[in-house]
Parts: C-alpha cells; sequence; structure tokens
C-alpha cells in the first residue's frame, strides 16, 4: 500500500528514533511469543509416540488405560509409571515443552521447602506454593497484554466517540458532559473496585467491564478540544452547506484529524492499563487467585522477603515491559510532531 507524503514522513519519523522503534519490535516478539506460551511451559508433553502412534497431549485430553494404564482418569505424564509404560512397554518417547510446568503446575517433587531457589528443573525458581516462578511469567504477561490491548482499544472508541459529540456540538451538550465527567472522575475508583471484588468474585471479563467504566475518559479532553477547533474550520463550514448530515462531518472529515493526537496517547494509555492491573493483582482484588499474574508475583516477593528471586524476578519484568512501552509510546509522540512533518 502506497503511503502519502505526510504519513511516509511519520514513519520515517518513527524509525529514526532508534530506541522507540526496535522497544516495538522487541515487545512484538514477546508478546508473539507469549501467545504460545502452552507450547513453552507445560505440564503436558508437545507430542507422544505409544507403539507406533502418535499422540498430542497438549491439544487433547488422554486416559492412562490409552498408554497402558489401569486406569480412565486423566494421564499424569509426569508420573514414572505413566514414563515407563510409554518408553518401555510402548517402545515410544515424549516430547516436553522447554519448560515442563504450567503456570498452576505444583512441583511436589521438591527438595527443600517452596519457595525453593533457581535450579535445573526450576529456572528462575518456584513461589511459596511450589509453582514454577518462570511459567507464571510467560502466562502472566501473556493475561496482562491482552487485558491492556482490551482495554485501551475498548476506552479509546468509547473516549472518542464522547469527545467528538462534546467538541462538534458544543453549547448545552458540551457543558452537561463536562459536568458529568467531572463528578464522574472525582469518584474514588480505587475503593469502588475493593467493594466490588468483596461482593463480586472478578475475572478477566468483569474487571475489564469495570475498568472500561473510568478508563474511557483519558482520551475525551483531547479529542473534544481538536473537534472544537476543527467544527468551524471552511472545509467543515462548506460540508454542512451541501447538506451533509453531522455524523458524516464528524466521523470522515474532522475525526482524521482528531486522531493524531488519539494515536500519540494510546502507548501511554496502554501502559497505564498494565499498571493499573498488576496494582489491582497485588491488592488481591484483581484477577481470581491462582492465576497467572505478575502483580501477585510481585506480593509473594514481598511476603517472602528470604526468598529474592521472586522479587527480583517480578521487578525485571514489569520494569521491560513498562519500559519498552514508554520508548514505543516516545518514538510514535515523535512520529506525530507536527514540526517534524515539514516537508
Amino acid at each position: 500500500m502506497r503511503l502519502n507524503p505526510i504519513n511516509r514522513r511519520r514513519l520515517d519519523n518513527f524509525r529514526a528514533n532508534k530506541r522507540g522503534y526496535w522497544s516495538l519490535w522487541l515487545f512484538g516478539l514477546l508478546f508473539f511469543v507469549s501467545l504460545f506460551a502452552e507450547l513453552i511451559a507445560n505440564d503436558r508433553p508437545l507430542m507422544v509416540q505409544y507403539q507406533g502412534e502418535l499422540y498430542w497431549p497438549v491439544a487433547q485430553d488422554y486416559s492412562e488405560t490409552r498408554f497402558g494404564g489401569e486406569f480412565e482418569t486423566l494421564a499424569d505424564f509426569k508420573d514414572p509409571y505413566i514414563q515407563d509404560l510409554i518408553n518401555n512397554q510402548g517402545q515410544g518417547w515424549i516430547l516436553w515443552p522447554a519448560v515442563r510446568y504450567s503456570f498452576d503446575t505444583i512441583n511436589y517433587d521438591l527438595s527443600v521447602p517452596a519457595p525453593s531457589a533457581p535450579s535445573t528443573d526450576n529456572w528462575l525458581g518456584t513461589d511459596d506454593q511450589g509453582r514454577d516462578v518462570l511459567a507464571r511469567v510467560i502466562y502472566g504477561f501473556r493475561v496482562s497484554v491482552l487485558f491492556a490491548l482490551v482495554l485501551t482499544l475498548a476506552s479509546s472508541v468509547v473516549g472518542v466517540v464522547a469527545g467528538a459529540i462534546q467538541g462538534y456540538y458544543g453549547g448545552k451538550v458540551d457543558l452537561l458532559f463536562q459536568r458529568f465527567i467531572e463528578i464522574w472522575s472525582g469518584l474514588p475508583v480505587l475503593f469502588l473496585l475493593i467493594i466490588l471484588s468483596s461482593l463480586v468474585q472478578p475475572n478477566f471479563w468483569w474487571l475489564l467491564g469495570i475498568m472500561l467504566l473510568f478508563s474511557w475518559m483519558n482520551l475525551v479532553d483531547v479529542v473534544r478540544a481538536e473537534f472544537l477547533r476543527g467544527r468551524n474550520l471552511e472545509y467543515v463550514r462548506a460540508a454542512r452547506a451541501l447538506g451533509l448530515g453531522n455524523r458524516l462531518i464528524m466521523f470522515r472529515h474532522i475525526l482524521p484529524n482528531a486522531m493524531v493526537a488519539t494515536l500519540t496517547f494510546m502507548p501511554f494509555i496502554f501502559n497505564g492499563s498494565l499498571v493499573t492491573l498488576t496494582a489491582l493483582d497485588f491488592l488481591g482484588f484483581g484477577l481470581p487467585p491462582g492465576s497467572a499474574s505478575l502483580g501477585e508475583l510481585v506480593a509473594q516477593g514481598k511476603s517472602n522477603l528470604h526468598a529474592p528471586w521472586l522479587g527480583i524476578t517480578a521487578f525485571f519484568a514489569l520494569a521491560i515491559m513498562l519500559t519498552l512501552l514508554i520508548f514505543i509510546g516516545e518514538a510514535v509522540r515523535d512520529a506525530f510532531d507536527a514540526r517534524k512533518l515539514k516537508l
């Protein structure tokens, strides 16, 4: 697709910021890898060969009778008995992921009480429940990014629509909207989340919906200002004179200009969404207990100071994520800087 000169210059400006450009590639690579977390960290084998046939435990459940066992229960491939049936009696083999633990797998074979220090079996150690830290970081990274991505996109849509209506119509509509936003933004969000979490067991979608009720206000003022400025421009007046509808003028003629400011803010909104989820998980009011969560890992590091690998791992995981996002946000801001778009 051929870009117009302005968009080409924006892309060149983004690439010129090497720190942000390579941060985007690195963050994208980490996120892409985390999408396949089940193939990297899992307590189920990727592939099993038994008596000449191939099985895919990572994608399908098998009973142990399928491999010569005595019970119809789900096969536990970490059980030495099952491994012996496959390797010796079945003349087969087992292909394991790089990390033989999922985010909720408890290692019952630890030589020391949990939390255990890093070892060849658990590369970053285990938490206070015996769960592999590396597996929880991989799954927790995926959950955090997906949560922040969905929340950023949804809140941006709501914020852009609200700001567009305010700025375009102005007058009483703008006045009433502003008073509503002032009241709504003054509510103690954290206290409301704590109260609601005590009444209802939060999950991914419930928490996303609650956060969306408040996060959409981040973009309203920016979009409103752009529409207040744009509604009096000559081409907008000409569109009205030609009889074009308000909706068409708003979203076809004014919105593209307002999206410049919106895109500049989105990486920072994404960053804030990650921090909010981590803070709620740290306080115990976020995702359900046992979920893969970086915030819970931070809480475990605080509660287990004698196990420094927990706090260090949580710190570096969050620091790398947030630093990359800040660099990306700075590069996007530079790309849309009007002073750098002179042709």
